[in-house]
């Protein structure tokens, strides 16, 4: 039971970090970018890593000792590609003008002009954004989840890759319905409400997965929840860095999450 707390309330914090790219975007007159951008690159090494090193290996070493090495592994792959799978169709369902992951200009990070549209339009896709990052954060939930009930050591640096990949989602939330509505408390509750969608996507997972819990099902969550950190990294979170910053700023985050992922999977040993 406490392994279980521990994951829901791990899980939460990486959800409820839109809250904090909320207060960038609302509260702060300039952002630094290049941070952000270095940040975001951090993040991509760190879920990269522990994915293909520590997830997907342990994927396959549960799914080996139910069937044996060779299915074992071909039901890994087909469960890392089905992660990829799941979560490039939600990203493919959410309008592109509307999925938060995409930049657009006028709630980019450090510069946060007013767009010349009206305010019901703006109240509009604000609420839009926010139910897509609702969405999209769903299955993210499950993966932090599963990571933190498996093994805390390996979910806390997972925890913080996801909590900074929120914080353009919370901005890309936030701008617009400040806008439209002139309040600062209520887009900041929005953006704050939309990251509810991970403990949310925890929780029932974790209701429906509980009677069928087995070294099989854990071998094939590891498996897809690999999948599903290393599309987003490749998707989103590379990309963003490089937007709001400079290429090799995102390389160099990149390879200091892995250096510091790898450091803190050997410590464990």
């Amino acid at each position: 039971m406490n392994n279980v707390l521990l994951a829901f309330f791990l899980t939460m914090i990486a959800g409820l970090s839109t809250g904090i790219g909320s207060v960038i975007a609302l509260f702060s007159k300039r952002s630094n970018t290049k941070f952000l951008s270095a940040s975001l690159g951090f993040s991509a090494g760190v879920m990269i890593y522990v994915s293909m090193v520590e997830l997907f290996a342990e994927a396959v070493h549960s799914l080996s000792a139910h069937f044996n090495v060779k299915t074992g592994t071909l039901i890994a792959i087909a469960s890392f590609l089905g992660g990829m799978f799941l979560i490039g169709l939600i990203d493919r369902l959410i309008p592109e003008d509307k999925n938060p992951h995409e930049i657009h200009g006028e709630t980019s990070v450090g510069t946060v002009t007013k767009p010349q549209n009206g305010k019901t339009k703006l109240m509009r896709t604000g609420l839009l954004t926010a139910l897509a990052v609702g969405i999209h954060n769903f299955p993210e939930g499950l993966a932090t989840f599963v990571s933190a009930l498996y093994e805390p050591s390996i979910a806390v640096p997972i925890v913080v890759a996801i909590a900074i990949h929120n914080i353009p989602e919370g901005i890309a939330v936030s701008v617009p319905v400040y806008y439209a509505s002139g309040s600062k408390k209520k887009a900041f509750w929005l953006s704050f409400a939309s990251g509810l969608s991970e403990p949310v996507g925890a929780i029932i997972g974790y209701l429906i997965l509980l009677p069928f819990m087995s070294d099989m099902v854990y071998g094939i969550l590891f498996a897809v929840v690999a999948g599903i950190m290393v599309f987003i990294s490749l998707d989103e979170l590379l990309p963003s860095a490089r937007a709001y910053g400079e290429h090799h700023l995102s390389i160099y985050g990149m390879v200091a999450g892995m250096a510091v992922m790898a450091v803190s999977l050997w410590l464990f040993i």
